[in-house]
């Protein structure tokens, strides 16, 4: 089993609804959901939108491989209707990102393993430090706690009340 950690996003629709729907299926396709950060309303990262994004981290044993994974957070992100134009960040129902995959380090064209901008992203940062602060990344070899510490984005980060799943729930 290899622990992996989730980044999860929506700015559409009905944001929380989105994110526990993703958490099910990701629970359903993807391996046991371990630990859930809380969620946070962040602004958009690298694109403008009027609406904000929720954004949180969960951490899940799974038994598949990198490319396994990837395809199966494809698949959900379709059924849930994300569309991908390919033409750089965008307002979206659903994104899930692979932030790190044990310790493992790939570089392919479909895949990058850390994920290349969790350093740079405090929407990541703030919920990945609650559940995994002592977290090392395997290529910057830094923990979580500290790259919060040095990352230079200002982007707002708010905790929400919100009625996610939880580990126990699944």
């Amino acid at each position: 089993m290899k622990r992996v950690f989730l980044g999860l996003g929506s700015n559409l629709d009905d944001r929380e609804a989105n994110l526990n729907m993703a958490l099910c299926r990701i629970a359903e396709n993807v391996g046991k959901v371990i630990k859930t950060s809380s969620v946070y309303e962040t602004e958009p990262w690298g694109f403008s939108a009027e609406d904000l994004f929720l954004n949180m981290v969960v951490e899940v044993e799974t038994r598949l491989k990198p490319s396994g994974l990837l395809g199966r957070i494809l698949m959900i992100e379709a059924k849930m209707g994300r569309l991908r134009s390919g033409k750089g960040y965008s307002s979206r129902i659903i994104d899930i990102d692979i932030l790190i995959f044990g310790d493992i380090v790939l570089n392919t064209k479909s895949l990058v393993i850390p994920h290349p901008l969790i350093h740079e992203r405090r929407f990541v940062l703030v919920p990945f430090s609650e559940i995994a602060p002592d977290l090392v990344h395997p290529v910057l070899g830094k923990d979580i706690k500290s790259l919060l510490k040095e990352c230079k984005d200002k982007g707002k980060v708010r905790l929400q009340d919100c009625k996610t799943a939880r580990p126990q729930d699944f």
